[in-house]
């Protein structure tokens, strides 16, 4: 798998799964610009300091980005723990609006790819709500959808992230059949990142302890990264709308 040459864009670049997607990109020829609200600690070809949570934010760091990209990696977010007010701009309504930001500078091949998580699996019992959020078509319009639906700070971390499955799927494959655009996501279970104890939190202590025995262990960022390494590169080419588990088997023990 070869990403020689490739411009990719990386969000949540300074730590966690995007570190590991940077360090991945790069060996494996690939020119990374990073886009992060702290300072990065690692080695990239550029870096944008930017606040996610905001549409303003964004169009300036559009600023500084290349002319032409080749794939962008939607790795920032936020956990459970942080309002649900944030979580709808950092986790689904930004990341919507860098993606078709970003696109305008894609060319056909190129790749967008989304983490969305294992939480988000039981997207098809709200996919009514889902289909009609992903067809607001601003970051204004998103948020003036979720003024009139307001979602419970106890379920908003699966509920933005099946909204971006839907998403995903759905723009991924009008994006392919306009453009020739590719957009996937990866779906991490568990994970040993920063963050990982305020998912606890959030899920609580009976719901992680009913979880544990599904999973062998919390997967490593690093385990996590090439997978969406490969779905940006040319490789994937025939890969459009997926939702890919990358979570030792957590999805698997649904059924």
């Amino acid at each position: 798998m070869s990403l020689k040459d490739k411009t990719i864009v990386v969000t949540g670049a300074c730590s966690g799964i995007g570190a590991e997607t940077v360090r991945v990109l790069r060996a494996r020829g690939a020119r990374v610009i990073g886009l992060d609200r702290s300072d990065p600690m690692l080695t990239l070809d550029g870096f944008v300091k930017a606040d996610l949570s905001e549409q303003a934010a964004i169009d300036h760091a559009m600023k500084q980005l290349p002319a032409q990209v080749d794939a962008l990696a939607n790795v920032a977010g936020v956990p459970g723990t942080a309002p649900a007010e944030l979580l709808g701009r950092v986790n689904y309504l930004s990341l919507r609006h860098l993606s078709e930001r970003v696109a305008e500078r894609m060319s056909a091949g190129a790749s967008i790819v989304n983490v969305s998580s294992i939480l988000g699996h039981f997207y098809m019992q709200r996919l009514d709500q889902h289909k009609a959020l992903a067809d607001t078509r601003s970051f204004e319009a998103g948020l003036a959808w979720l003024a009139r639906n307001p979602v419970s700070q106890a379920t908003c971390y699966e509920f933005f992230k099946e909204a971006l499955i839907v998403w995903t799927m759905r723009r991924g494959h009008a994006l392919f059949l306009e453009q020739g655009i590719r957009m996937n996501a990866v779906a991490p279970g568990p994970v040993f990142t920063p963050i990982l104890g305020e998912f606890a939190t959030q899920l609580g202590e009976a719901r992680v302890q009913a979880d544990a025995s599904r999973v062998k262990r919390p997967s490593f960022a690093d385990e996590v990264a090439p997978a969406i390494a490969f779905l940006c590169s040319d490789d994937a080419r025939a890969i459009v709308g997926a939702n890919l588990p990358v979570d030792g088997g957590f999805e698997a023990s649904y059924l």
